[in-house]
């Protein structure tokens, strides 16, 4: 059995290593698709990922989310129904890197699947607030759907032509999984983890106003007191506490990515005072945020 995991395991290796040029998350034939590499170890540090699935076929991380942990190795998958900010850790070495394949979901298709799936496939039971990130063991259907998948990579035409139907596979595969129930209470329409999701669909396009709960309330068709009740126990955090972490990492990205001065960025992400940036971002990344545009020189 645990032969049988292995030679399974080397499978999926063998089609995302030569894929694989380089550490981070690397661009594939398909938009939604990014391969994922780390040739050494990568200590713990805040992240935020979009709603996705994330394959791990060599190496392993540890996610930490507000006194949770999870642990997602070389046959495992993560599924990060909502962008929660977490932190990780990545474990990999230069012989042993770390492989494996992110995969974007799309909601639209994902609701459509559950609409044509109807009750069967449905969880017997499920909890009355689905978790927004959770591990799972990657099943026989899971695995072969993201091998076809990383199969189809290989060729232009076939990424074309296929490659959409290869993302509904992976899907489906996921919604039978042991967290199936996560991604149809993603799109149940009057679940509050999808109404959650509205909120925070329009959060992430507008992070740099000047919000407020009752603004985000709105959308998700929730009085303010119900929707900070529900927002909490769905993400961990509090609204404002989310926008904070929110801008913070979107300010990071903007110093790390385009070497922008630290007032234009504290200004960029919805910041009045750069001061007040400077504080919060050393206490939440533990260094300055002038250190971002130092490492780029």
């Amino acid at each position: 059995m645990l032969t049988r995991h292995l030679n399974a395991n080397a499978t999926l290796v063998s089609l995302i290593r030569p894929l694989a040029t380089c550490s981070g998350f690397i661009a594939t034939l398909l938009p939604d698709v990014r391969l994922v590499c780390a040739y050494g170890q990568v200590a713990r540090c805040p992240q935020i990922y979009e709603p996705s699935l994330i394959v791990i076929a060599q190496g392993s991380k540890i996610a930490y989310l507000e006194g949770r942990t999870l642990e997602y190795g070389a046959g495992h998958y993560l599924v990060q129904a909502l962008p929660v900010p977490f932190e990780y850790e990545t474990f990999a070495s230069q012989e042993q890197p770390l492989l494996g394949v992110y995969i974007r979901f799309d909601r639209t298709m994902l609701a459509e699947l559950v609409l044509e799936m109807g009750e069967e496939g449905a969880p017997s039971a499920q909890a009355q607030t689905p978790a927004s990130m959770v591990s799972a063991v990657l099943d026989a259907p899971m695995r072969e759907a993201v091998e076809r998948l990383l199969r189809c990579l290989q060729d232009p035409l076939e990424s074309r032509i296929m490659g959409p139907a290869r993302l509904r596979e992976v899907l489906f595969a996921a919604l039978r999984g042991s967290q199936g129930g996560v991604l149809r209470a993603l799109v149940q329409q009057q679940g509050q983890m999808a109404r959650v999701a509205a909120s925070l669909n329009y959060l992430h396009q507008h992070f740099s106003d000047n919000l407020d709960v009752a603004t985000l309330a709105s959308f998700a068709n929730m009085s303010p007191s119900t929707f900070h009740e529900h927002f909490k126990r769905t993400t961990h955090l509090s609204p404002l506490q989310y926008l904070k972490r929110l801008r913070l990492l979107k300010a990071q990205q903007l110093l790390a990515a385009e070497g922008l001065g630290v007032a234009q960025v504290a200004h960029r992400v919805g910041y009045q005072s750069t001061s007040q940036f400077s504080r919060e971002y050393k206490r939440y990344f533990e260094r300055n945020p002038g250190q971002e545009t130092v490492q780029l020189s």
